[in-house]
């Protein structure tokens, strides 16, 4: 039987009570109030898409993942640097596990549901740690030397708090607060924001023929 004996999906019972949730809504939320939320998600996210992480030594040099971020949903030198890269990678190993049968699920049952939820939220928490730790010491934001061992764990909780963010928007958009997915919203949101950004920027760079504005679009009245 499904719900009988132990399973490997049993060992998240333990950290569900330290898992962030947001509860089911008890009654039909309004189109209105889903407008609503759905807004003031694409705020929070997008605040925290221009927060600059306290703590950095230097964003400078290449970009590593400059071609990704788009799909991302990430800023460099933010704290959104992660962006939806854990809550992806966390559903997708769960979906690989559940459908090779390595952890056993039956979907007719409460339980399992919320153990499988829990176990994508705990995965993506410990992929969002890897990842920080992975960045920090890797020297993208100055070396370690540098930034001090206060400021490397700074930034590492900066960014883990942020993925709990995400994680916790992602979960009020799908269960019925808001409109659509919240991995939909953040990608289409950062894909909008750098087409208005590059066409719009105020910012100047130095192309070699002088100071060029970064908008094309002021770049292209500019004398």
């Amino acid at each position: 039987m499904a719900g009988g004996g132990f399973r490997v999906i049993h060992l998240v019972r333990p950290f569900l009570a330290f898992l962030p949730e947001v509860q089911s809504p008890g009654r039909k939320i309004p189109f209105r109030e889903k407008v609503i939320y759905t807004v003031i998600s694409f705020f929070i996210f997008l605040v925290c898409s221009q927060l600059p992480l306290y703590g950095i030594h230097s964003t400078t040099g290449a970009d590593p993942f400059y071609w990704m971020r788009v799909i991302l949903a990430s800023s460099r030198g933010t704290v959104m640097e992660l962006g939806i890269t854990p809550i992806v990678t966390s559903g997708m190993v769960i979906q690989l596990l559940s459908g090779s049968k390595i952890i056993e699920i039956d979907n007719n049952v409460r339980e399992d549901r919320a153990l499988l939820n829990g176990a994508q939220k705990l995965l993506g928490l410990l992929i969002a740690v890897g990842q920080a730790v992975a960045y920090v010491l890797s020297g993208m934001y100055g070396s370690v030397g540098e930034l001090g061992v206060g400021n490397a764990m700074l930034i590492i909780v900066q960014l883990c708090f942020a993925s709990i963010i995400v994680l916790c928007l992602d979960e009020l958009l799908q269960k019925g607060y808001g409109l659509g997915s919240g991995i939909s919203l953040f990608i289409a949101t950062n894909i909008c924001e750098s087409i208005i950004w590059k066409a719009f920027s105020p910012t100047t760079i130095n192309s070699g023929r002088g100071a060029q504005f970064e908008g094309a679009a002021i770049a292209l009245f500019h004398p």
